[in-house]
């Protein structure tokens, strides 16, 4: 199977399936995608988005951006939710060199699990509804809203944390492209030195940091987001294949 697939004009588009889980089972390819922005789909883009038969797309994104950039294209039998999760916005002058991005991003990271409670939830139950799938995640570039949310969902499966990271990491084959992209659309703007940058440390800081917090990934989305059992189940059953997951 393809994890990334190639687009003109998108630069983080890829299949979150494929990860083996603890107990020996795998998530499903096909099932749930995550990505950069979508507003820029159009042409053939358009057609290749379109031939993965995608039911439902979250934009993690706050309304604004959505009206400034665009959002996904409408076409019949799509459902498009808009459920920003970052309350605070980024303060960059805050950014201390000496503690380093990923430290930084996951201070950030941390910072969404306590102002975007109610809009995670939403965007887990609808992930998890079997009928929602194909799902597209997505935020800006991919990697941070859309990053959390899709380690989230890795973990609430019984992905390994190395294999969580890894996945996020990933975003850094596309940062260069991403970057590109950006700069000649805002040309002469300034960018802080992590600007596009998915370092994996950041993401392990992270899931510590909130282990540390909560005890675990799954006590923080079930007893402070307020994901119920069913839901969780529901998300692995219909997410996972092999062994005792009815695929």
């Amino acid at each position: 199977m393809i994890r990334h697939i190639e687009f003109a004009n998108i630069h983080n588009f890829r299949d979150v399936g494929g990860y083996v889980t603890a107990d020996g089972r795998s998530v499903r390819w096909q099932r749930l995608y995550r990505a950069d922005s979508l507003g820029g789909l159009a042409g053939a883009d358009l057609d290749t988005f379109r031939a993965l038969r995608v039911r439902t797309v979250i934009d993690l994104r706050h309304p604004y951006e959505a009206e400034k950039y665009g959002r996904v294209p409408e076409h019949h039998g799509l459902a498009y939710r808009n459920l920003p999760i970052e309350g605070r916005r980024w303060n960059v002058s805050v950014f201390d060199e000496n503690l380093g991005v990923a430290r930084y991003l996951a201070d950030r990271y941390l910072e969404v699990t306590e102002d975007g409670i109610g809009n995670l939830r939403s965007a887990l139950e609808t992930i998890a509804h079997a009928d929602s799938a194909p799902v597209v995640v997505h935020c800006a570039a991919g990697k941070d809203r859309t990053g959390l949310l899709s380690a989230m969902v890795l973990s609430l499966l019984g992905v390994a944390e190395d294999d969580i990271v890894a996945d996020y990491a990933l975003t850094g084959l596309a940062t260069e492209r991403f970057v590109a992209s950006w700069r000649a659309r805002h040309p002469g703007e300034a960018v802080w030195p992590g600007f596009g940058q998915a370092p994996a440390e950041a993401m392990r800081m992270f899931l510590t940091d909130l282990c540390a917090r909560h005890g675990s990934v799954e006590a923080y989305v079930t007893a402070t987001v307020g994901l119920g059992p069913d839901a969780v189940a529901e998300l692995r059953e219909h997410l996972l294949t092999g062994p005792n997951s009815g695929g």
